[in-house]
């Protein structure tokens, strides 16, 4: 029965059943940050550059998001469509090289954590408080990132056969985890930025544990065979001409933001840059729920149009289309009011106890923080057209089309318009319609590449 659910319910009953649980996932994992910074900034006098360190940071924790989430998706797309497929053999050899993969990717940052986070934090900040603690909490979140590289993939096999609820179940245990070890290691133990990233890879480890025993007890349809781990170079190859345009489009997610804290140091006044970094870094990290829900649902849309597209039923993949749009749509406009409603109470939180530096006040913050989150998640419904699309694109196998979208919604939209904004006056408080515009522009542009891919597969399926 879970074998075929996804090609026998009701369409929108599927998206909902499967995307609600993935939503919460994506979510979860973006709290894993939001966590640590609200911890982090609220630690007294070092809370201040304890932000900045994590905000500096952040690009590399994204990276590692970005290679375990693309290789994923590749897994993800390679099982589904097997699956529908029927290809046991392939399902099996696909999942013991995702084992494979996983380690691989860990032995790379466990050497950047070695040898690269000082010379990277060095990069990005002159200060040596701010250096100092970017370094400890990098070589932590790097070393011991097997936990969050594995349960990316362990995650992907429960996707791939519909049990999204395992895996949102091994995410809300890891977070549940992450927030009562951050109040315990950063407050009562005093371990500050330490304690957050401790805090975070437990959080991490504990998630991979719980997703590993739901698949060696639940996932029947995936042969667990030691043999299968080997690595196959034409598997590989297969998962990543799917995986490979996935991770660049989470790395695009580093690119902007080591690309907006680059161009905040066009401002000419210190304290305007000191302003726009401390808040871009907030903002980011709330943004990051919102995307990750859209995510979420857009991930739901890869294993549906995989899983049909396998079978060959067009009229299965078009509902998934249709539907698919309509619901990422309304999930984002969940997401814009919600996130108008709380603006305030958000800025606040992360506010509650900041200490005024030399050259911004805990109120300009607050107060920038809000208006960004005000202004900004105007474009999300477009945001959510955009990334319902890319999913879908990815569900059919498509290379290039949803790294194109990616390109134009993160970077060649926005830099531009960003550098504009940053030149003026007033800077604080307008920059950020720079992501309402792309958003919307790129939103044009995904439907107008969605529209055309579509008419391609759809006749290659009657073909």
């Amino acid at each position: 029965m879970n074998e075929n659910k996804m090609g026998r319910i009701r369409m929108n009953k599927l998206i909902w059943t499967m995307g609600l649980p993935m939503i919460l996932s994506m979510v979860l994992q973006a709290i894993y940050n939001v966590v640590d910074t609200i911890f982090v900034i609220n630690m007294g006098s070092d809370g201040y550059s304890g932000n900045l360190a994590l905000t500096a940071a952040f690009p590399i924790q994204i990276l590692i998001i970005a290679i375990g989430v693309g290789t994923g998706v590749g897994i993800n797309a390679m099982l589904s469509m097997n699956l529908g497929k029927g290809d046991k053999k392939m399902v099996d050899k696909t999942a013991g090289n995702g084992i494979f993969l996983a380690l691989c990717i860990y032995l790379v940052f466990l050497l950047f954590g070695l040898f690269l986070a000082k010379p990277y934090m060095s990069i990005m900040s002159s200060d040596s408080d701010v250096i100092e603690m970017g370094v400890t909490y990098l070589r932590i979140c790097t070393c011991l990132s097997l936990g969050s590289i594995g349960y990316t993939v362990y995650e992907r096999f429960l996707q791939s056969t519909g049990k999204t609820l395992y895996s949102t179940i091994s995410q809300i245990s890891g977070a549940v985890i992450n927030i009562v070890l951050d109040y315990i290691f950063i407050y009562p133990l005093g371990m500050g930025v330490a304690g957050a990233a401790f805090a975070t890879v437990i959080g991490q480890f504990i998630s991979l544990f719980v997703a590993m025993a739901f698949h060696y007890l639940t996932n029947k349809e995936i042969g667990n065979n030691p043999k299968n781990i080997v690595p196959s170079g034409r598997v590989i190859g297969l998962v990543y001409k799917i995986g490979l345009p996935a991770a660049i489009m989470q790395g695009l997610l580093a690119a902007l933001m080591f690309g907006m804290l680059q161009i905040f140091k066009l401002a000419e006044d210190p304290a305007q840059i000191a302003l726009l970094s401390g808040s871009y870094g907030i903002y980011y990290k709330i943004m990051q729920m919102g995307l990750f829900a859209c995510f979420g649902l857009s991930n739901t849309l890869i294993t549906i149009v995989s899983f049909n597209y396998g079978m060959k039923n067009k009229e299965r993949v078009i509902q998934a289309i249709k539907y698919g749009l309509i619901n990422s749509i309304i999930t984002a406009l969940v997401i814009t009011v919600l996130f108008q409603a709380l603006a305030t109470p958000i800025s606040n939180l992360f506010g509650l106890s900041i200490s005024d530096s030399g050259l911004v006040t805990k109120s300009q913050i607050i107060n920038t923080c809000t208006i960004a989150i005000h202004i900004a998640t105007i474009g999300y419904v477009f945001m959510g057209v955009s990334i319902a699309a890319q999913g879908i694109l990815q569900g059919f196998n498509d290379v290039y089309r949803p790294v194109i979208i990616a390109l134009f919604r993160l970077i060649l939209f926005v830099f531009p318009i960003a550098i504009i904004f940053v030149l003026n006056d007033n800077s604080e408080n307008t920059i950020w319609w720079t992501f309402v515009i792309a958003e919307v522009l790129t939103a044009v542009i995904s439907l107008i590449l969605l529209k055309r891919a579509s008419n391609k597969y759809l006749s290659i399926i009657e073909e």
